[in-house]
């Protein structure tokens, strides 16, 4: 019994002691928290103004807050402030969220700006800001950053004002002044707008592009104004815009040089966009396609020109639907590459030439010229050339046309059954040399095919002469050597027995033919 007596009284000595520790842990705990806010609340707050804000939006303010910002509490909320403030203290918060629900921080300003510290304190929605006297720096390091900022303005190379409510300059930059005196003289009035925005109308916040006559001088200066409203006036920046009012009439000008050159065409052309409508067209392409001017006019698609075309009957005939639409899916791939041309026979009897040119950005040109009376003149010029061709093959001696540079250019049926050669059937040009060899292959040796030749290289001193050759099948040819227009040379082979040629064994000398 007395055992376990010690034991239970050990037990509860234990007890207690362990609840003693721990009611000291606990007055501790709360002597350090008491502590903790005292020495918060003890810390020496800044005794400038004083702002309150809920949720963002303020709900309080010092009186002599439009002092130190210009505006009153009603045009203020956290962004202006922090706008404002940013500048001397970059770490200030950028919205009441960015803080603890219950906590203070002290802001500190930039490295040498010289301003106090402001602190920050948020309970829950409410957040109050308490400004240093010199929050906003202090009278050096303003006089500093304002310097800096007049430099910066007056060394700008564009012209800056601003103007009252009654229109009159109350500051500028020195671009502007430089303006002013070289517009209006070195004695103007600088307080006189150079640009008057009531006759002008100019929407702020966008550029507005404007003309200034310089007095004494048919030129006019082009500058891109713009207009920003203010509480207390207008603010104003011009742009210089001279170099790109003249690039636009130089375009304009080379666009009108392009239009008149194309006007005077005998050539249609019609340039379609990158979206396949009809982009430009000249008064050929209506004189050519009998197309109305106003269905140009509307910027067809290029399906529709050429199904208008088709209508119209100034195209070839297709013939069914199907291998139309396939034709002009060939065809609008083939200019785009710049390999397509064709030679368009009209029903009427007109031959059109067509190609198609890619131009840049992916648009496609297409050129329509009247190729008729080309065509037609070619095609007599061929008839004719047959006609007299066949003319020659009726006849029955063998003629043979050398140009001046020897070259076999025209020669008859009985000329090809005699020598056994057909120029006609060579890819190569025939020469006089080639021709003689193949005569004296045929004929018995004799001195004329050299003197053919020599009198075939000859530019002056060129008269008819003639001679005979004996072939080695025992007929005997009389050969006449006559000259033609542009140094050509007619050699012709006839049969023995009519002596209607002189007999004259070599070509005459040049002093012979003289005489």
């Amino acid at each position: 019994m007395q055992e376990l007596a010690l034991a239970d009284m050990v037990v509860l000595f234990g007890i207690g002691l362990a609840s003693a520790m721990v009611a000291i842990a606990a007055l501790s705990v709360r002597g350090r928290g008491r502590t903790g806010r005292r020495m918060a609340r003890d810390r020496p707050e800044p005794s400038g103004p004083v702002l309150l804000f809920e949720a963002g939006e303020i709900s309080d303010a010092s009186a002599d807050i439009r002092a130190l910002f210009g505006v009153g509490p009603a045009e203020l909320n956290w962004k202006r402030l922090r706008e404002t403030l940013a500048v001397s203290y970059p770490s200030f918060p950028p919205s009441p969220d960015a803080l603890p629900d219950r906590g203070r921080i002290a802001v500190a300003a930039r490295e040498g700006l010289g301003a106090g510290e402001l602190l920050v304190e948020r309970f829950g929605d409410t957040t109050r800001v308490v400004l240093s006297p010199d929050s906003l720096g202090s009278d050096s390091g303003l006089a500093e950053e304002l310097s800096e900022l007049r430099e910066v303005i007056e060394a700008m190379s564009f012209p800056a004002w601003r103007t009252s409510p009654q229109g009159k300059v109350t500051w500028h930059n020195a671009a502007y002044a430089k303006l002013v005196r070289k517009v209006r003289g070195r004695d103007a009035d600088l307080a006189r707008p150079l640009f008057d925005p009531a006759r002008e109308r100019m929407p702020a916040g966008r550029r507005t592009r404007l003309s200034i006559d310089i007095a004494g001088r048919d030129h006019k200066l082009w500058y891109d104004v713009t207009r920003i409203e203010q509480t207390s006036g207008e603010l104003f920046f011009a742009a210089d815009a001279n170099a790109v009012v003249d690039a636009e009439i130089a375009q304009r000008n080379f666009v009108q040089t392009l239009a008149k050159t194309f006007a005077q065409l005998s050539i249609g052309l019609a340039i379609f966009d990158r979206n396949r409508q009809l982009a430009l067209f000249n008064p050929a392409l209506i004189d050519l396609t009998s197309l109305p001017a106003d269905f140009l006019s509307a910027r067809p698609t290029l399906p529709s020109f050429f199904d208008r075309l088709r209508d119209l009957r100034m195209m070839p005939e297709p013939k069914d639907y199907r291998s139309w639409r396939q034709h002009m899916a060939d065809l609008l791939a083939a200019a785009a590459d710049g390999r397509y041309q064709e030679t368009w026979t009209l029903p009427s009897g007109s031959v059109y030439s067509v190609s198609g040119r890619p131009h840049p950005d992916g648009a496609v040109a297409f050129l329509f010229e009247d190729i008729t009376a080309e065509i037609t003149l070619t095609r007599r010029f061929r008839s004719e050339q047959e006609l007299g061709q066949a003319v020659l093959d009726e006849l029955d001696d063998a003629i043979a046309v050398f140009s001046s540079e020897g070259t076999l250019t025209l020669s008859n049926r009985s000329f090809h059954r005699i020598w056994g050669m057909d120029p006609d059937r060579s890819f190569a040009q025939t020469t006089i040399l080639d021709a003689t060899r193949i005569w004296q292959d045929r004929s018995v040796p004799t001195p004329l095919w050299g003197e053919l030749r020599d009198f075939i290289a000859r530019r002056e001193q060129r008269v008819e002469w003639s001679g005979r050759i004996a072939l080695r099948s025992g007929e005997a040819l009389d050969c006449l050597v006559s000259p033609l227009q542009s140094g050509a040379t007619m050699v012709r082979f006839s049969g023995q027995g009519n002596g209607a040629h002189p007999r004259v064994r070599h070509p005459p000398l040049p002093e012979e033919a003289s005489a």
